[in-house]
């Protein structure tokens, strides 16, 4: 047991020297097929799971890189389908959710029984639950990795938290499945305007009370303008911080976005309603530009402002640059990808393609050059280890330990994607002790099996610096998976 314990004490300041200031390590024949197909799988996907490289390489970077952007293309693995069966919440409407979970009042009653609420807070937990496993589901097994990766990035651009209140908790999950995963590769302004109507955005960021001061509707909790929306909307969503808006600008948002709140019976199913009787109908000027009185039109062409404007463009495909290349990426990238944006009338599809084709995603000095964020890390490892029945229990309370609770970022900026908000000596120590629990098949259901260090190495091409070699060879094999699995390279990507 000492022999075993100095092993593991050796490995742990080993993963923290390197991480925490000594120079980069070497890799030898960085620039050969298989680190560029490893470069690809790490950032194109959640990493490889057994066999992906060589599938990969047989047919070709760029041959995977064309079926990725084009998820439609892909046969979806079966286990997902199955899975996904089992989930008896997941395709439910918004409105036959708050059906499903949450009593009518009695006559007369001004709030729950305290029976009816234990009851309606267990069937959202069971709800929310569901949610969470799916994307966890997906994550790991899906075939359409990129489509995982673009839904990752958008959830937390567009973020809302389940930590907002039970609506939250209840709708996250459909939130993602409509107003997030259809759009993920697609066009911006339908993804923005999926966003923007959804009853979670609006719960969330407040915009389900924004009424106009002295209208119709403009009653007790409805009682004037909410800017809470408005300014998101330009800071995080669209234009960005130093996007060129005024607080000017911001108050007329909230005046066009008046009215726009939450059905949770009936209508379309969607949850999403107009209020004309809260809406201030009068004419407005936004970002210089006039909008007509108009009702709903109104946050239309709101929207359809935002989505064109050339700060948007700059602002997404900083994010894009940062999330795909590096947490400081270079102009050159960002100016060539805001450029696309503005060509396609902001087709992401069409703006990872110029990404992925630059030579800066192909620079040698960014491979290996971004910290994979707790959740990252994680679907990484399961898919390395080839976890077959996971136990998503144990997988949400790993994460929830690591500080990235799934849908729990409670900020409408979302988790950052930096090393610098990740890397710290306690969340390393955290991640190697993981790695241990991982390296024994704890993730999986049923009987754990230790994971098989030479098959571990395989999957992940043996892409290791002769630092970690060293490591790793000099330790017995009990504990070669973990070091694998704590390693640098295995944080990096």
């Amino acid at each position: 047991m000492k022999k075993v314990s100095s092993y593991w004490i050796v490995s742990l300041l080993f993963s923290l020297i390197i991480w925490l200031g000594l120079p980069n390590p070497s890799y030898a024949d960085s620039q050969s097929i298989n680190a560029q197909t490893i470069h690809v799988l790490h950032r194109l996907s959640f990493g490889p799971r057994p066999g992906d490289i060589e599938r990969v390489k047989s047919m070709g970077i760029n041959n995977y890189i064309q079926s990725q952007l084009r998820p439609e293309t892909i046969r979806e693995s079966s286990k997902i389908m199955q899975k996904m069966a089992k989930f008896p919440n997941f395709n439910l409407a918004p409105t036959e959710l708050y059906k499903k979970t949450v009593p009518p009042l009695k006559k007369g009653a001004k709030d729950f029984t305290q029976k009816q609420r234990r009851e309606m807070n267990k069937s959202i937990r069971k709800v929310l639950q569901e949610s969470e496993d799916a994307r966890l589901l997906q994550a790991i097994f899906s075939n359409k990795q990129l489509q995982e990766v673009m839904v990752d990035f958008w959830f937390n651009h567009f973020n809302i938290s389940v930590d907002k209140g039970n609506l939250t908790r209840l709708l996250v999950g459909t939130y993602e499945r409509d107003a997030i995963r259809p759009y993920a590769l697609g066009n911006f302004r339908n993804l923005l305007g999926a966003t923007a109507h959804h009853p979670a955005m609006l719960f969330y960021l407040d915009n389900w009370l924004n009424t106009a001061p002295g209208s119709k509707g403009a009653r007790g909790r409805f009682k004037g303008l909410n800017e809470n929306y408005a300014r998101e909307l330009m800071e995080l969503h669209t234009i960005g911080v130093n996007g060129g808006y005024t607080q000017q600008d911001i108050i007329t948002l909230a005046r066009i976005f008046t009215g726009w709140g939450i059905q949770r019976r009936g209508g379309d199913g969607s949850g999403f309603k107009f209020n004309p009787n809260r809406h201030d109908n009068s004419d407005k000027i936004f970002l210089g530009i006039p909008i007509k009185g108009g009702g709903i039109d109104e946050g239309e062409k709101a929207l359809d402002i935002l989505a064109s404007h050339p700060s948007t463009a700059r602002f997404i495909s900083y994010k894009l640059a940062q999330y795909f290349v590096a947490d400081r990426p270079p102009g050159s990238l960002v100016n060539k990808l805001a450029k696309r944006f503005q060509e396609t009338n902001g087709n992401i599809r069409d703006v990872l393609q110029t990404l992925f084709n630059s030579p800066e995603f192909w620079n040698e000095k960014y491979y290996k050059s971004k910290f994979k964020t707790p959740y990252q890390y994680i679907v990484s490892a399961a898919r390395a280890t080839n976890t077959d029945k996971p136990r998503w229990g144990r997988i949400k309370r790993i994460l929830e330990q690591l500080g990235m609770k799934l849908y729990a970022c409670k900020t409408p900026d979302g988790y950052k994607n930096t090393k610098e908000a990740w890397l710290n000596p306690d969340a390393m120590m955290r991640r190697i002790s993981f790695a241990t629990i991982i390296s024994r098949g704890q993730l999986n259901q049923g009987q754990p099996r230790r994971i098989n260090h030479r098959q571990l190495r395989a999957t992940l091409g043996n892409n290791f610096s002769t630092q970690t070699q060293a490591v790793i060879s000099n330790s017995p094999d009990s504990l070669q998976s973990a070091l694998i699995l704590g390693s640098p390279e295995m944080m990096e990507k």
